[in-house]
């Protein structure tokens, strides 16, 4: 009996670890105007500290999955942890750009030894049934923490003055020092015996390398253009400035990645034959479980979180709701998110793993359709509301299940290599998902701000030349600032002289400009899911019969 409380005592401390990631990687979206105001940043620098955690992130995850099986699984939490906590009081003591990005950095590089080990740690200290119900817990955790960040970002910002985004950081350290504690006190150490020829430093680095430029490609695409160099957005890396006038820094970028994952599946599979330690044993996609399962995830992930980096920006710049009050309302979300913990509980056992992650999916892609279709400029956020709940149910659902699915058949051996791997795939799948989201937002805007501006009665009267720079301007401005310019239109044109029915005019254009950018970003999102659920229907068929040794092995 004890040895059950310990386990699901530790339980909760490993989800909490995971939650310090989680809500930093929110919480920084809704005060990082703030951060921006603060230090002074440039919009090179503020790229810089957004994506510069993203990319350390993403890369490291399948390194440290992998070291976690050779030095012990709750040991690299514990360092993680701490260098995650400690790398969060720096940003909130920093002064500059420079101090800050890194920070962010180092946060990166602690957090991507958190994901994975809580991952790892969670399949290896239980099993059956409760396996199912602690993956439900994980996950669901997860799905909560996404929409827990921005209320707490929210209120910090607007009940704690220009230093709130300060507390934002640093209050990581007694929440920190609490979870590290709980962990060497509830939590057991779990490690695998490994071969000889000790840890895979090359397959380190080149997996580093192919992931960092694959994820800067993904996130950046939209910034420094495509194909051809942005003039407006130059790619620019302390004095080292990339060139305007030809091909964009992307491609370049992303043909990087392709060469160094050639080069990092030949290197694996020569350490393979040579029986010496792997830092991804390829072989792992030879179960189809774990096969079908990570494509799975894949997909999913490209439409799961990508419509969240949207909705707050609606809230907030064309509903007129407060950071906090936009924040509260993905509460909603939230809440959804734990109601599927007890619920992905009770299914348990009692329905295939699979079939939850379609009813998951299902979910999402209802919530988030449901979101598009009933979203409209000054209809307030309570119509959304009830979807939003309906979304974050299925978040937690197929988030825990989908976990579960992918994993049930991994050797205890290689859990560690398993885990990385299906974090990095869906790290992957978020970050295209961001950037592909991201654009389709962004493009869409400017495209309705263009047509619904030029059609306003307001500039039937201005020269086609004037009312084309115009609109130009308002569009491109809107897209620039993600939207915060928008509440600030109608005063801009007040103090410009513009009548007052102008102005109105203009502000309710540009509103709904963003609404339907917002609404075709979410269409998008539920084409993905919709794709997801297609891909589910191949997990957990044509199971091999070495499949099934393996998953009785694990039993």
């Amino acid at each position: 009996m004890t040895k059950t409380r310990n386990r699901w005592i530790g339980l909760v401390f490993i989800s909490m670890a995971i939650s310090l990631v989680i809500i930093d990687g929110t919480i920084v979206n809704t005060i990082f105007p703030h951060v921006i105001e603060a230090l002074k940043l440039t919009s090179t620098q503020v790229q810089w500290v957004q994506e510069s955690y993203v990319l350390v992130f993403a890369s490291l995850l399948l390194v440290w999955g992998s070291l976690a099986d050779r030095i012990g699984r709750r040991r690299l939490l514990v360092i993680g942890l701490g260098i995650f906590v400690a790398a969060s009081v720096w940003a909130g003591f920093s002064t500059d750009a420079t101090t800050m990005i890194m920070a962010r950095v180092a946060q990166g590089f602690g957090g991507a030894m958190v994901l994975p080990t809580t991952l790892s740690l969670v399949n290896a200290n239980f099993q059956g049934k409760e396996r199912g119900i602690a993956f439900a817990v994980w996950g669901s955790t997860i799905g909560g923490m996404v929409a827990l960040g921005p209320v707490l970002g929210g209120w910090l910002a607007t009940d704690f003055g220009t230093d709130g985004w300060r507390l934002a950081f640093n209050i990581n350290l007694p929440l920190g020092l609490i979870v590290i504690a709980g962990l060497l006190i509830w939590v057991s150490e779990s490690k695998q015996e490994q071969r000889e020829g000790g840890i895979d430093v090359v397959g380190a680095l080149l997996s580093v390398v192919m992931f960092a430029t694959l994820v800067f490609g993904l996130i950046e695409g939209r910034v420094y253009g495509w194909f051809t160099a942005s003039a407006a957005h130059p790619f620019e890396v302390g004095g080292f400035k990339w060139p305007t006038d030809g091909i964009s820094i992307i491609p370049v970028s992303l043909a990087i990645s392709v060469i160094f994952i050639v080069l990092f599946v030949l290197w694996e599979k020569s350490r393979e034959k040579a029986h010496k330690n792997v830092l991804l044993d390829l072989d792992l996609f030879k179960i189809s479980s774990f096969r079908n399962g990570s494509f799975a995830a894949l997909i999913i992930s490209m439409g799961e979180f990508g419509l969240l980096f949207a909705i707050p920006l609606w809230l907030q710049n064309v509903e007129g709701l407060t950071p906090i009050s936009s924040g509260l309302v993905l509460l909603w979300l939230a809440g959804g998110a734990f109601l599927a913990s007890g619920v992905g509980g009770a299914l348990s056992g009692k329905l295939p793993a699979v079939r939850a992650v379609q009813i998951g999916v299902l979910f999402e892609l209802i919530g988030v359709a449901g979101i598009s279709l009933i979203a409209s400029t000054g209809g307030g956020w309570w119509p959304v509301a009830p979807f939003l709940l309906l979304y974050g149910i299925g978040v937690g659902l197929a988030t825990a299940q989908l976990t579960g699915v992918i994993m049930v058949d991994v050797p205890m051996t290689k859990i560690g290599q398993a885990s990385g791997s299906q974090s990095t795939v869906r790290q992957i799948g978020s970050a295209l998902g961001i950037a592909v989201l991201g654009t389709i937002l962004f493009t869409a805007t400017q495209a309705a701000a263009d047509t619904r501006l030029n059609d306003t009665q307001a500039l039937q009267s201005m020269p086609s030349d004037q009312r084309a720079t115009f609109i130009e301007g308002i569009s491109s401005t809107v897209v620039d600032s993600s939207g915060g310019f928008l509440p600030m239109i109608k005063g801009t044109l007040l103090d410009a002289g513009a009548p007052e029915d102008v102005a109105v005019e203009i502000q309710k254009a540009a509103n709904d400009s963003f609404t339907d950018g917002v609404k075709a970003t979410g269409w998008a999102a539920a084409g993905f899911l919709f794709l997801g659920l297609l891909s589910t229907f191949s997990m957990g068929a044509r199971r091999r019969p070495e499949d099934k040794k393996v998953a009785k092995a694990n039993a």
